[in-house]
């Protein structure tokens, strides 16, 4: 045995004394450059972190940390329990190998000869790493070659840095940035000396059970803070110190036995904490799409990627939302999303995702989920009937109780008020968001010619226009939010669509989706305070010192909460609902998402002003005025945008449409009473019998009815065998199930019959 520790010895000496120059060693600069954290940092457009995701589930490591801006204790703490001499030797501490030969022929346990700078050679080639019985002697002889190519090339602070960022702690962890925020919570620069110790006793075993781990990091905290040490750090432990143990065979005099006190509990708890979540920022579903979108087979894999984001805008968005959806917390309100892009490159400014911790779906992403857009789809809409000069600005549309017949029954369209407001002009209409004018005007355009619109505006719609039917124009497909904010960027840009970004852009590729002149007429009206007023006031929360066009929005059932809207530069889109599909408690868009949208709109203009679009050619402004009704003009004269060819200064209904002049808020008073000539026989005009009613959840259904006409006099109307009204008009709240309607005479024969059936859900309370 004597013989062989010396034949080693003496090879060892040889071998590393008579390197061979050509052996090649990466540089610091490469090491560095080459390092891949286990993370992704995504960064704003000006380099600030707003997000940090796991892509590497192989291995936990952080990013590489400057020696500077790791703890001067933990520095201590390993020099002084792996490499006392490291400052003094060239690679390979001989006296320590003298000593480790030495004990090797007499059987005597010392701490062994490798180096800090022996260690890193096998940390960088795989070639020297100990496998599961140790290194053989070759992998021996040419680590110790590596550590002295090393020390020719390399300052000792690059050898100790480069090592504190590669060095395997415990588990998966890896380096000195993963190790701190996994099991001390903090940064690298933060750990004092408990911490640095239980650091420096896991490189010698990081597997090692928690009573090791605290013994060893016992001796090197004292060690540390042996007298000898007190005045200054770099006072070394003599020769043959085994720190790995817990006791050098020679060692300064030791503290108190009190200096490791609590030390096993702290140690215990330490390891077992994991505060490095997988993912932490501000943005965490912005940050999984750019993830997705870095080829996940390139080589090599970015430390970093550069959004769109604006990390202030962020973070206050992010705030915002929250602060609402706590106040809206008792109407059964826990999510929420929002959108916001600059107009000109389509860039994403902010990207909120989720509510966070008040969602019971934290990671569904409501910027990308399928949501019904409700009334939000009525400029486009009114868009396109502009720009078919179908309509202008200034046409009048008729808002009364109506029955489309379609293919699967009576389509009854109602508004969000339940109210009708008789005729109004194609500005009030899509300012006061009227359902019923909307359906009007979507069976002038066809559901089909208006679907293809949708989809150049850049909203894919799953089914065909005739699929969704009239009940398109009040939103029932489903979109993103990503996709809706970006069709109103459409508009704010004049018609031109580009798809939105998610990093910097130079410069957006535009495309024609929206006749120009019919945009600047559609964001005038939703910029018009006047407009909407009969919904929604003239004191509305929509309202802005600076020129902005919104539009809001509610789903079926209250399910979906929208407000999307654009100022001169920035284009803002917020959904606010549960991700369940869960319905709200009284909650509209005015209510829910209007207070978000209008807050980030103040924050973007804080500093910056915004101005009305220039008008496009091809259109003119002209006073109108419009014909009265009763004493009382439809409504009050004013100045008109026009697409050239369409203007006229007076709007008026006909003298044969008298019957619709009259029917006033409230639906059709003013032809109950209607009756039919004499001669006429009697018989139910509307609805057909074999009509499917399906009654609509948006509307509560006690505030559902479905109305019956019928020719003749002296008419009493049964439902089911039992009487539900009298006269030529009826009403009758509807509840599901298929029913018979018959018209019998003052005397009680039956002179018409229809069956209907009603689908969906209803109450039986109050049926006649």
């Amino acid at each position: 045995m004597k013989k062989v520790g010396v034949k080693i010895l003496f090879a060892i000496f040889s071998i590393a004394t008579c390197a061979h120059p050509a052996w090649a060693v990466a540089t610091f600069d490469e090491v560095n450059r080459e390092f891949r954290p286990s993370d992704t940092l995504i960064l704003d457009r000006n380099g600030e972190v707003v997000q940090r995701v796991r892509t590497d589930n192989t291995v936990r490591r952080g990013q590489w940390v400057a020696l500077p801006d790791v703890s001067p204790a933990l520095r201590t703490a390993l020099v002084l329990s792996e490499d006392k001499r490291f400052y003094e030797h060239s690679g390979v501490d001989w006296r320590a190998v003298s000593a480790a030969a030495w004990g090797n022929l007499w059987n005597t346990k010392t701490r062994g000869a490798s180096t800090l700078s022996m260690q890193l050679a096998g940390l960088l080639d795989e070639d020297w790493r100990a496998a599961a019985g140790g290194r053989s002697i070759t992998q021996k002889i040419g680590q110790t070659v590596s550590a002295q190519l090393l020390e020719r090339s390399w300052r000792k602070d690059q050898i100790l840095e480069a090592y504190l960022n590669l060095v395997p702690f415990r588990g998966e962890i890896v380096g000195i940035d993963a190790l701190s925020r996994t099991l001390f919570g903090k940064a690298a620069h933060g750990l004092d000396e408990r911490e640095a110790a239980i650091a420096a006793a896991l490189v010698r075993a990081p597997n090692a059970k928690v009573a090791q781990v605290t013994q060893r990091a016992c001796g090197v905290l004292q060690v540390m803070q042996a007298p000898t040490l007190v005045a200054s750090r770099t006072a070394l432990p003599p020769e043959g110190a085994d720190l790995a143990r817990g006791g050098p065979s020679r060692r300064p005099q030791a503290p108190p036995k009190a200096d490791c006190e609590g030390l096993d509990l702290f140690a215990s708890a330490a390891l077992q904490r994991r505060a490095f979540d997988a993912t932490e920022g501000v943005a965490p579903h912005l940050a999984r799409q750019l993830v997705r979108q870095e080829r996940p087979d390139a080589r090599p894999r970015p430390t970093a990627v550069t959004s769109s984001l604006r990390a202030p805008l962020q973070r206050f968005a992010v705030q915002t939302l929250t602060q609402q959806l706590r106040e809206l917390r008792g109407r059964h309100v826990e999510d929420g999303a929002i959108v916001v892009l600059d107009n000109a490159s389509g860039e994403v400014l902010a990207w909120v995702g989720s509510s966070g911790e008040l969602s019971a779906a934290a990671e569904v992403d409501g910027v990308l989920a399928l949501r019904q857009p409700g009334s939000t789809l009525k400029p486009f809409l009114y868009a396109q009937a502009m720009a078919e000069k179908r309509l202008t600005a200034a046409s009048l549309i008729e808002d009364s109780s109506s029955q489309i017949q379609t293919a699967g029954g009576l389509y009854i369209p109602q508004n969000y008020d339940r109210q009708f407001k008789g005729l109004v002009s194609a500005r009030t209409a899509l300012g006061a968001s009227l359902n019923v004018p909307a359906v009007r005007t979507l069976v002038m355009v066809s559901p089909e010619a208006f679907h293809k619109q949708l989809r150049a505006a850049g909203l894919p719609l799953k089914e065909s226009g005739d699929f969704y039917g009239y009940s398109l124009a009040l939103g029932s497909s489903e979109v993103s939010l990503l996709a809706l904010t970006n069709a109103y960027r459409t508009l704010a840009n004049g018609g031109r669509y580009s798809a939105p970004a998610l990093s910097p852009v130079r410069e957006a590729a535009f495309q024609p989706a929206i006749d120009p002149r019919a945009a600047f007429i559609v964001s005038d009206i939703l910029a018009d305070p006047l407009a909407r007023a009969r919904t929604f006031g003239t004191d509305s929360v929509l309202a802005t010192r600076f020129w902005t066009a919104v539009k809001t929005g509610t789903s079926k059932d209250m399910r979906d909460n929208w407000a999307v809207g654009y100022s001169q530069r920035y284009t803002v889109g917020v959904w606010i609902g549960n991700a369940s599909g869960a319905p709200m408690r009284d909650v509209s868009g005015s209510s829910g998402a209007a207070p978000v949208w209008a807050a980030l709109m103040r924050h973007l203009h804080q500093h910056e002003n915004s101005r009305a679009p220039a008008p496009p050619a091809g259109l003119v402004q002209s006073r109108v005025s419009f014909a009265a009704q009763g004493h009382t003009p439809l409504e009050a004269a004013r100045s008109e945008w026009f697409i050239r060819g369409t203007e006229q200064a007076v709007f008026a209904i006909d003298s044969g449409a008298t019957d619709a002049r009259q029917i006033r808020a409230g639906g059709q008073k003013g032809i109950n009473n209607q009756t039919s000539a004499p001669d006429t026989p009697p018989r139910i005009t509307a609805p057909a019998s074999g009509t499917i009613l399906a009654l609509d959840p948006d509307i509560p259904p006690t505030r559902q009815r479905v109305n019956f006409s019928a020719e003749g006099r002296g008419l009493r109307w049964l439902m089911d065998g039992k009487e539900f009204a009298r006269g030529n008009q009826a009403q009758w709240l509807p509840w599901p199930g298929r029913h018979t309607v018959q018209l019998i005479s003052e005397r009680g024969e039956v002179l018409d019959e229809i069956r209907i059936e009603v689908r969906g859900a209803g109450v039986k309370a109050g049926r006649s």
